[in-house]
Protein backbone atom coordinates (compact mmCIF):
# COMPACT_ATOMS: atom_id res chain seq x y z
CA UNK A 1 0.00 0.00 0.00
CA UNK A 2 1.51 3.61 -0.89
CA UNK A 3 -1.63 5.97 -0.05
CA UNK A 4 -3.92 5.58 3.04
CA UNK A 5 -6.60 6.71 4.58
CA UNK A 6 -6.04 7.29 8.51
CA UNK A 7 -9.65 8.59 11.01
CA UNK A 8 -8.95 10.07 14.16
CA UNK A 9 -12.58 9.30 16.51
CA UNK A 10 -11.06 7.41 19.57
CA UNK A 11 -10.65 10.67 21.69
CA UNK A 12 -14.36 12.40 21.40
CA UNK A 13 -12.85 15.44 23.31
CA UNK A 14 -11.25 18.55 21.46
CA UNK A 15 -7.88 17.77 22.94
CA UNK A 16 -7.84 14.06 22.10
CA UNK A 17 -8.98 14.52 18.63
CA UNK A 18 -6.67 17.55 18.08
CA UNK A 19 -4.01 15.09 19.30
CA UNK A 20 -4.73 12.21 17.39
CA UNK A 21 -4.19 14.14 13.54
CA UNK A 22 -1.20 15.83 15.15
CA UNK A 23 0.11 12.00 14.95
CA UNK A 24 -1.23 11.89 11.85
CA UNK A 25 0.68 14.75 10.57
CA UNK A 26 3.94 13.46 12.29
CA UNK A 27 3.68 10.31 10.15
CA UNK A 28 2.86 12.34 6.54
CA UNK A 29 5.98 14.06 7.46
CA UNK A 30 8.17 11.27 8.61
CA UNK A 31 6.32 7.86 7.01
CA UNK A 32 7.49 6.81 3.18
CA UNK A 33 3.86 6.80 1.92
CA UNK A 34 0.63 9.41 1.35
CA UNK A 35 -1.61 9.31 4.37
CA UNK A 36 -4.66 11.32 3.99
CA UNK A 37 -6.19 12.12 7.32
CA UNK A 38 -9.74 12.34 8.60
CA UNK A 39 -11.53 13.62 11.43
CA UNK A 40 -14.10 11.42 12.58
CA UNK A 41 -14.61 13.78 15.95
CA UNK A 42 -18.67 12.36 15.20
CA UNK A 43 -17.63 8.64 15.75
CA UNK A 44 -19.86 8.11 19.05
CA UNK A 45 -21.75 10.24 21.30
CA UNK A 46 -19.27 9.91 24.56
CA UNK A 47 -20.02 8.30 27.94
CA UNK A 48 -20.53 12.21 29.32
CA UNK A 49 -22.35 13.84 27.13
CA UNK A 50 -24.99 10.73 26.85
CA UNK A 51 -27.55 13.33 29.09
CA UNK A 52 -26.47 15.66 26.31
CA UNK A 53 -26.58 14.89 22.51
CA UNK A 54 -27.04 17.77 21.17
CA UNK A 55 -24.02 19.33 23.60
CA UNK A 56 -21.79 17.27 21.94
CA UNK A 57 -22.78 17.28 17.93
CA UNK A 58 -22.24 21.50 19.01
CA UNK A 59 -19.06 20.89 20.48
CA UNK A 60 -17.91 18.68 17.46
CA UNK A 61 -19.35 21.57 15.18
CA UNK A 62 -18.93 24.42 16.51
CA UNK A 63 -15.66 23.82 18.67
CA UNK A 64 -13.87 20.71 17.08
CA UNK A 65 -13.68 21.43 13.79
CA UNK A 66 -13.17 25.23 13.61
CA UNK A 67 -10.04 23.71 15.42
CA UNK A 68 -9.02 21.42 12.65
CA UNK A 69 -9.47 23.59 10.15
CA UNK A 70 -7.64 26.19 11.64
CA UNK A 71 -4.49 23.80 11.94
CA UNK A 72 -5.09 22.25 8.35
CA UNK A 73 -5.21 18.73 10.24
CA UNK A 74 -7.95 16.94 7.92
CA UNK A 75 -8.82 16.68 4.37
CA UNK A 76 -11.85 15.26 5.39
CA UNK A 77 -14.49 15.03 7.74
CA UNK A 78 -16.61 11.83 8.57
CA UNK A 79 -19.98 11.13 10.61
CA UNK A 80 -20.80 7.80 11.99
CA UNK A 81 -24.44 7.95 10.83
CA UNK A 82 -26.72 5.08 12.18
CA UNK A 83 -28.91 4.13 14.69
CA UNK A 84 -28.22 4.65 18.28
CA UNK A 85 -25.03 7.02 17.05
CA UNK A 86 -25.66 10.17 15.02
CA UNK A 87 -29.07 10.49 13.40
CA UNK A 88 -29.51 11.94 9.58
CA UNK A 89 -30.26 15.37 10.99
CA UNK A 90 -26.89 15.50 13.41
CA UNK A 91 -25.04 14.18 10.58
CA UNK A 92 -26.06 17.05 8.36
CA UNK A 93 -25.39 19.42 11.44
CA UNK A 94 -21.87 18.44 11.78
CA UNK A 95 -20.92 17.85 7.29
CA UNK A 96 -22.24 21.36 6.58
CA UNK A 97 -20.08 22.79 9.50
CA UNK A 98 -17.40 20.76 8.01
CA UNK A 99 -17.91 21.96 4.78
CA UNK A 100 -18.14 25.57 5.52
CA UNK A 101 -14.66 25.31 7.02
CA UNK A 102 -13.13 23.42 4.49
CA UNK A 103 -13.64 19.70 5.09
CA UNK A 104 -14.72 17.32 2.60
CA UNK A 105 -18.47 15.04 3.64
CA UNK A 106 -17.65 11.78 4.40
CA UNK A 107 -19.85 8.99 6.17
CA UNK A 108 -20.08 5.75 7.95
CA UNK A 109 -23.84 4.60 6.61
CA UNK A 110 -26.30 1.71 6.82
CA UNK A 111 -23.84 -0.65 8.41
CA UNK A 112 -26.65 -1.96 10.53
CA UNK A 113 -29.77 -1.27 8.40
CA UNK A 114 -31.62 1.25 5.45
CA UNK A 115 -30.86 4.35 8.18
CA UNK A 116 -31.03 7.17 6.40
CA UNK A 117 -26.72 7.44 6.01
CA UNK A 118 -26.91 6.57 2.32
CA UNK A 119 -29.41 9.22 1.56
CA UNK A 120 -27.88 11.79 3.38
CA UNK A 121 -24.46 10.82 1.22
CA UNK A 122 -26.33 10.97 -1.75
CA UNK A 123 -27.81 14.94 -0.81
CA UNK A 124 -24.64 15.85 0.37
CA UNK A 125 -22.51 14.49 -2.52
CA UNK A 126 -20.45 12.84 -0.57
CA UNK A 127 -17.12 12.00 -1.34
CA UNK A 128 -17.62 8.30 -0.08
CA UNK A 129 -20.02 6.48 2.08
CA UNK A 130 -18.78 3.60 4.12
CA UNK A 131 -20.15 -0.24 5.08
CA UNK A 132 -23.42 0.07 3.08
CA UNK A 133 -24.87 -3.44 4.56
CA UNK A 134 -27.91 -1.75 4.32
CA UNK A 135 -28.38 0.33 1.39
CA UNK A 136 -31.08 -0.34 -1.60
CA UNK A 137 -30.65 -0.23 -5.18
CA UNK A 138 -32.42 3.22 -5.38
CA UNK A 139 -30.32 4.86 -2.48
CA UNK A 140 -26.98 3.05 -4.61
CA UNK A 141 -28.17 4.78 -7.74
CA UNK A 142 -28.71 8.34 -6.34
CA UNK A 143 -25.23 8.01 -4.78
CA UNK A 144 -24.03 7.09 -8.05
CA UNK A 145 -25.85 9.96 -9.75
CA UNK A 146 -24.25 12.48 -6.89
CA UNK A 147 -20.60 11.24 -7.64
CA UNK A 148 -20.52 9.07 -4.01
CA UNK A 149 -18.12 6.03 -3.87
CA UNK A 150 -19.17 3.36 -2.11
CA UNK A 151 -16.40 1.89 0.08
CA UNK A 152 -17.40 -1.93 1.24
CA UNK A 153 -15.36 -2.89 4.27
CA UNK A 154 -15.16 -6.86 4.03
CA UNK A 155 -13.38 -7.54 7.00
CA UNK A 156 -15.76 -5.84 9.54
CA UNK A 157 -19.23 -8.13 8.18
CA UNK A 158 -16.51 -11.06 8.07
CA UNK A 159 -15.10 -10.16 11.73
CA UNK A 160 -18.20 -9.57 13.46
CA UNK A 161 -19.81 -12.38 11.77
CA UNK A 162 -22.83 -10.09 10.41
CA UNK A 163 -25.58 -11.65 8.80
CA UNK A 164 -26.27 -8.68 6.52
CA UNK A 165 -23.77 -7.99 4.32
CA UNK A 166 -23.18 -5.19 1.70
CA UNK A 167 -25.09 -5.84 -1.83
CA UNK A 168 -21.94 -5.31 -3.65
CA UNK A 169 -23.52 -6.74 -7.34
CA UNK A 170 -26.70 -4.84 -7.04
CA UNK A 171 -24.52 -1.98 -6.05
CA UNK A 172 -22.47 -2.59 -9.09
CA UNK A 173 -25.61 -2.76 -11.31
CA UNK A 174 -26.45 0.19 -9.95
CA UNK A 175 -23.52 1.78 -11.52
CA UNK A 176 -22.31 2.68 -8.24
CA UNK A 177 -17.97 3.05 -8.09
CA UNK A 178 -17.46 0.90 -5.09
CA UNK A 179 -13.56 1.04 -2.99
CA UNK A 180 -12.74 -1.63 -0.87
CA UNK A 181 -10.83 -1.00 2.23
CA UNK A 182 -9.67 -2.64 5.29
CA UNK A 183 -11.17 -0.41 7.68
CA UNK A 184 -8.45 -1.72 10.18
CA UNK A 185 -9.37 -0.60 13.23
CA UNK A 186 -9.22 -2.26 17.58
CA UNK A 187 -12.53 -2.58 17.49
CA UNK A 188 -14.41 -4.79 14.57
CA UNK A 189 -11.72 -5.42 12.30
CA UNK A 190 -8.33 -6.32 13.31
CA UNK A 191 -6.77 -6.81 10.23
CA UNK A 192 -4.65 -4.55 7.59
CA UNK A 193 -3.98 -6.93 4.98
CA UNK A 194 -5.92 -5.69 1.60
CA UNK A 195 -5.29 -9.32 -0.25
CA UNK A 196 -7.77 -10.71 2.60
CA UNK A 197 -10.18 -7.74 1.69
CA UNK A 198 -10.31 -8.99 -1.82
CA UNK A 199 -10.68 -12.50 -1.11
CA UNK A 200 -13.68 -11.64 1.43
CA UNK A 201 -15.15 -9.15 -1.15
CA UNK A 202 -14.88 -12.34 -4.16
CA UNK A 203 -16.22 -14.63 -1.72
CA UNK A 204 -18.81 -13.03 0.38
CA UNK A 205 -19.56 -10.31 -1.28
CA UNK A 206 -19.65 -11.72 -4.92
CA UNK A 207 -17.29 -9.48 -6.62
CA UNK A 208 -15.35 -11.11 -9.74
CA UNK A 209 -11.14 -10.53 -8.94
CA UNK A 210 -10.87 -7.73 -11.81
CA UNK A 211 -13.67 -6.01 -9.87
CA UNK A 212 -12.06 -6.63 -6.11
CA UNK A 213 -8.49 -5.25 -7.70
CA UNK A 214 -10.32 -1.95 -9.35
CA UNK A 215 -12.19 -1.36 -6.13
CA UNK A 216 -8.65 -1.78 -3.87
CA UNK A 217 -6.82 0.49 -6.30
CA UNK A 218 -8.24 2.79 -9.09
CA UNK A 219 -12.06 3.35 -7.09
CA UNK A 220 -9.84 3.37 -3.42
CA UNK A 221 -8.51 6.91 -5.04
CA UNK A 222 -11.46 8.47 -5.75
CA UNK A 223 -12.76 7.84 -2.16
CA UNK A 224 -10.07 9.67 -1.54
CA UNK A 225 -10.55 12.63 -3.99
CA UNK A 226 -7.24 11.47 -5.21
CA UNK A 227 -8.84 9.27 -8.39
CA UNK A 228 -6.72 11.83 -11.34
CA UNK A 229 -3.32 10.41 -10.03
CA UNK A 230 -2.94 7.54 -8.10
CA UNK A 231 -4.40 4.46 -8.34
CA UNK A 232 -3.67 3.76 -12.01
CA UNK A 233 -0.59 2.56 -13.92
CA UNK A 234 -1.59 5.22 -16.85
CA UNK A 235 0.70 8.21 -18.32
CA UNK A 236 0.56 11.17 -16.03
CA UNK A 237 -0.54 9.40 -12.70
CA UNK A 238 2.25 9.00 -9.99
CA UNK A 239 4.27 5.75 -10.48
CA UNK A 240 3.21 3.77 -7.48
CA UNK A 241 2.85 0.17 -8.15
CA UNK A 242 4.15 -3.17 -6.92
CA UNK A 243 5.31 -6.48 -8.17
CA UNK A 244 3.74 -9.89 -7.42
CA UNK A 245 4.21 -13.21 -7.78
CA UNK A 246 1.84 -14.60 -9.25
CA UNK A 247 0.54 -14.94 -13.12
CA UNK A 248 -2.89 -13.67 -13.02
CA UNK A 249 -4.37 -11.28 -10.97
CA UNK A 250 -7.69 -13.15 -10.51
CA UNK A 251 -5.00 -15.61 -7.98
CA UNK A 252 -4.39 -12.84 -6.07
CA UNK A 253 -7.83 -13.12 -4.27
CA UNK A 254 -7.46 -16.94 -4.74
CA UNK A 255 -4.38 -17.67 -3.41
CA UNK A 256 -5.16 -16.28 0.46
CA UNK A 257 -3.33 -15.37 3.74
CA UNK A 258 0.04 -14.83 2.20
CA UNK A 259 2.10 -11.97 1.08
CA UNK A 260 2.88 -12.23 -2.94
CA UNK A 261 4.50 -8.82 -2.81
CA UNK A 262 7.51 -8.86 -4.54
CA UNK A 263 8.66 -5.46 -4.91
CA UNK A 264 7.04 -2.22 -3.80
CA UNK A 265 7.23 1.35 -5.77
CA UNK A 266 6.24 4.59 -4.85
CA UNK A 267 6.72 7.78 -7.30
CA UNK A 268 8.78 5.88 -9.29
CA UNK A 269 11.52 4.56 -6.75
CA UNK A 270 11.98 1.26 -5.02
CA UNK A 271 10.94 1.22 -1.38
CA UNK A 272 10.51 -2.38 -0.71
CA UNK A 273 11.72 -5.67 -1.77
CA UNK A 274 14.95 -6.88 -3.34
CA UNK A 275 16.45 -5.18 -6.27
CA UNK A 276 14.72 -6.45 -8.96
CA UNK A 277 16.61 -8.25 -12.41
Amino acid sequence: TTTIEIKSGYGLSTEDELRALRLIRTLRETEAIDIVPTFLGAHEIPEEWQHDRTGYVNLVAETMIPAVAREGLAVFCDVFCEEGVFTPQESRRILEAARAHGLQPKLHADEFGDTGGSRLAAELHAVSADHLHGTPPEVARAMAAAGTVGVLLPGTSFFLNMRDKAPARSMVEAGLPVAMASDFNPGSCMSQSMPMMATLACVQLRLTPEEALVAGTANGACALAMGERVGRLRPGYRADLQVLDLSAARQLPYHFGVSHVRAVFRAGRQVLGAPLD
